[in-house]
């Protein structure tokens, strides 16, 4: 039904979790299909093992280019975008249908809720510690507990897991590589969604998924995601979401499609100042991609 794409970096306990969690908790057949960065700690040969379809760079390449490649591959429709240190909880794809049933388009973007130990001020998140390696998670409490904190719908942006209509990545162009390799990814993602006219952001309530939070993101070098956007957009992130996503959540989708069709994002006089200051003393993107990988071109694609 879905293409589930899921790029992994050295991470195998992890992701063998992800994957049997898929396999047990799914309720249609899905592609699964992985991208490899290194895989040197065993990763590249359990995948072969297992027979999952995957794509291979001898090195890091970042979500960026990861994810994109990904997509390509992609043969269904929809594609959901995972990261190899969630866990799926059951439901999580019959809910995913259940919400593309009740829409009227395609130019959406779903959102799963995850559980994780520690969301800090996100309304989106379920509060529970089960665990933060998979030695010591906690697969029965899960299966338990999972759906103890009911959640509706709502509409606003969030993270992973995204499922999107392999269409509308193509038309906007995927994550865009100034962001490699791969903080602001997301929000710039959904401001190039919002300029293409999509109103539709949802957060799926049934869809649940555990997350250990940031196993690959702690071990890379950060771009600069947030002065990158706001160099590119005028606008700052935080802006953004105030003044557009923010004003999606719980409004029902007839009545902000009426609402907020004709918003169109504006740079703002914070965002052009610090667009301006950034320009004159820094190189973004160019110095933040050069830090993180002096190398890009050595990062030749494998199919499998």
């Amino acid at each position: 039904m879905f293409s589930i794409i899921i790029p992994t970096w050295n991470n195998l306990p992890f992701l063998k979790l992800c994957i049997e969690s898929i396999r047990n908790h799914s309720e249609f057949n899905h592609e699964i299909i992985i991208h490899v960065n290194d895989g040197s700690d065993g990763t590249l040969d359990w995948i072969k093992s297992e027979g999952i379809k995957f794509s291979h760079t001898h090195k890091n390449i970042g979500v960026c280019m990861s994810v994109n490649h990904l997509v390509n591959l992609a043969s269904q429709e929809w594609v959901l975008y995972l990261n190899d240190d969630m866990v799926a909880c059951p439901g999580w794809d019959t809910a995913f249908a259940r919400a593309i049933s009740t829409s009227d388009t395609d130019l959406a973007l779903y959102f799963s809720t995850l559980i994780q130990p520690k969301i800090g001020k996100n309304p989106h998140m379920v509060e529970m510690d089960l665990g933060s390696t998979p030695e010591n998670f906690d697969a029965k409490g899960l299966l338990q507990n999972f759906l103890l904190e009911p959640r509706k719908d709502t509409e606003g942006g969030a993270s992973q897991p995204t499922l999107f209509h392999r269409k509308w990545w193509q038309i906007v162009g995927g994550y865009s590589l100034e962001f490699s390799p791969g903080m602001s990814s997301d929000d710039d993602l959904l401001m190039k969604f919002w300029v293409a006219g999509c109103r539709h952001f949802r957060i799926v309530g049934a869809s649940r998924f555990y997350h250990f939070v940031c196993k690959s993101t702690g071990r890379i070098k950060h771009n600069m995601g947030g002065r990158i956007f706001v160099m590119k957009w005028g606008i700052t992130i935080a802006e953004f979401n105030r003044l557009y996503m923010s004003q999606l959540t719980n409004t029902p989708t007839s009545q902000l499609i009426a609402r907020h069709s004709h918003l169109f994002p504006r740079a703002t006089l914070k965002g052009k100042l610090r667009r301006l200051g950034y320009g004159l003393f820094c190189d973004y993107p160019l110095q933040g991609i050069e830090e993180w990988d002096t190398n890009p071109c050595q990062g030749e694609l494998l199919n499998k």
